[in-house]
């Protein structure tokens, strides 16, 4: 047994609106600047749909992840060493700006500069890759809320098979959102197709990071992640991709996306696993078995063996019992209500996904009976309007048994709770038919409905005597380079960010004392502004609230003077 720590997060659908949020936050944090313009290493897709970039889920076309050889060994996808070698000039498995879409702003000056004229001037797009006027026929959300699905709905890969289960007449159609990130895998094909050894994992939290320094811009591991989730910078020619927003984590604070999550959907936690079996796990002959492979790889962290070995591996005390503490392990392996997205790529994922409980109770009303009833909710299941076989496609490699279990236990979770809502005795028999106790019960609906925000976040922050192997921001996004971004200058790939600030893990624990101080630590130019994402909802911030000589201003608890 190696046992290994490894930051994950899960995502609840069931509440994910698709208000596009995380998307936003995480762009501007991370990809707004010059040759990212078309990247969004968080971005939300309406399924059914093509995704983003689109049609990224066949493999049969793109080659992405591992498969399984003759000798039931696994192998790149896309080839192996000679392959690439062979390639290395010439890469034709990538996905063209088309598949993306084509960044666009528009003519804003047009609208003071044009002359008197009989037509009201107008904004006309002009492309950020070329500077010229174009066409606007594609994005990053443009299957959004089913957007255009009568035409392209049918593109969608994961339909082969099903597509007499998906109807698109508006009367028979399903549509639910889907947030995507890099997946951090425990076995990332990325790496793993990367000819310079630029993609690496990081042994202390698994958080998959490209070094920028010794990236040649070979863009394999664009062709190698099966979810396309590393872009390439066509202003760097570097390879950039989702860093699960290290700097934050090193210091205990959850994820951009996951911060500014409307729908508080994100559960963020640390997770044991043992290293020595994820290649065994990742070979599973039969794709189905994938999902229950991988969850056999997780380690009980309240097992006293697993204890004992993850302190000899110098996972630290507090990282143990914040795997104690963790809400993934408590989804995935004590509830069993989180899958994995496509186990069947073999890369391990390590961002899951609770499916959604589709509306459930008009079609049971429907029918003249008590929507809530236990038994209506369970046969109900299967007339779902969300077809079960679709979410199998997405999760379990097309499996429908362990989806319809986890349909299950949140019906029974629907039914059990509402006799407690309603001042009636529970009903242990509705937690007996899902292989779970009126507690866990209760315990899941608390994860799921009314946690905190440390229970959803449970984030060990790093150590200091870990600083010195902690990657600065400033390796990781190497970007300060003579006429790079970041150095001054615009054109028509937009305007550039600004100098480029070395961050290290000492100075996000002074975001993190300003983020919980009672005062703002601002530059003096900008007077009382405060900038609402760097504040936690602790202390009091001064501009935030009215002063306390104002009406109405501040805490009356505040104002009694303890002094005689």
């Amino acid at each position: 047994m190696r046992v290994m720590a490894q930051m994950a997060m899960v995502m609840n659908l069931d509440k994910c609106i698709g208000c596009h949020t995380c998307s936003v936050t995480c762009k501007q944090a991370w990809t707004n600047r010059s040759g990212v313009e078309y990247v969004w290493f968080n971005n939300v897709e309406t399924r059914p749909g093509q995704g983003y970039p689109r049609g990224y889920e066949d493999q049969e076309r793109w080659r992405g992840g591992w498969e399984l050889g003759k000798r039931g060994r696994l192998r790149l996808k896309g080839g192996g060493r000679l392959r690439k070698l062979l390639t290395i000039f010439s890469n034709p498995k990538l996905p063209a700006l088309d598949d993306y879409y084509e960044p666009w702003t528009y003519d804003y000056d047009n609208l003071i500069s044009a002359p008197a004229q009989q037509h009201t001037p107008v904004a006309r797009p002009i492309s950020l890759i070329s500077g010229e006027p174009t066409k606007i026929t594609w994005s990053a959300n443009w299957d959004d809320n089913l957007g255009g699905a009568s035409e392209n709905g049918h593109k969608d890969p994961m339909l082969k098979g099903i597509a007499d289960k998906v109807k698109f007449e508006f009367e028979q159609t399903f549509m639910f959102y889907l947030p995507r990130i890099c997946e951090h895998c425990l076995n990332p094909s990325c790496a793993a197709s990367c000819p310079s050894g630029a993609i690496y994992k990081r042994s202390e939290d698994g958080i998959v990071l490209v070094d920028q320094d010794r990236c040649r811009g070979w863009r394999m591991c664009v062709s190698g992640c099966p979810y396309k989730k590393v872009y390439f910078n066509h202003r760097t020619g570097k390879a950039e991709k989702c860093t699960f927003c290290f700097p934050r984590i090193e210091v205990g604070l959850p994820t951009v996306c996951a911060e500014t999550c409307v729908g508080r959907l994100r559960y963020i936690g640390l997770i044991l696993y043992d290293a020595d079996k994820v290649l065994e796990a990742a070979s599973t002959p039969d794709e189905t078995g994938l999902y229950e492979a991988q969850r056999q790889v997780f380690l009980d962290p309240n097992d006293p063996a697993v204890i004992r070995e993850a302190e000899r591996a110098g996972i630290q005390r507090d990282w143990i019992e914040a795997a104690q503490r963790s809400p993934i392990y408590s989804l995935i392996n004590t509830y069993r209500v989180a899958l994995p997205l496509h186990p069947e790529y073999r890369t391990m994922p390590m961002v899951w996904y609770i499916p959604p409980l589709s509306p459930v109770v008009d079609i049971v009303r429907d029918t003249g009976h008590d929507a809530e009833d236990h038994g209506n909710l369970f046969a109900a299941i299967e007339a779902l309007r969300i077809p079960v076989e679709y979410l199998a496609q997405l999760f379990t490699a097309g499996d429908v048994e362990p989806v319809n279990a986890v349909l299950r236990r949140l019906a029974a979770m629907r039914s059990y709770m509402r006799d407690i809502n309603l001042g009636r005795e529970p009903q242990e028999a509705i937690a007996a038919k899902v292989g779970m106790t009126g507690e866990q019960i209760y315990d899941m609906f608390r994860l799921l409905a009314l946690a905190k925000y440390d229970e959803r976040y449970v984030i060990p922050p790093a150590h200091a005597e870990q600083a010195h192997g902690l990657e600065e921001l400033a390796t990781e996004c190497s970007l300060d380079y003579e006429g790079g971004p970041g150095m001054g200058g615009s054109g028509p790939f937009g305007e550039s960010s600004g100098g480029a600030s070395p961050i290290a893990v000492e100075n996000f624990r002074m975001l993190r004392d300003r983020q919980t101080s009672d005062t703002m630590a601002a530059p003096e130019d900008k007077g009382s502004r405060v900038n609402l994402l760097n504040w936690d909802g602790k202390g009091r911030p001064e501009g935030l609230f009215p002063p306390m000589d104002e009406p109405g201003g501040g805490d009356p608890a505040a104002e009694v003077d303890p002094k005689p």
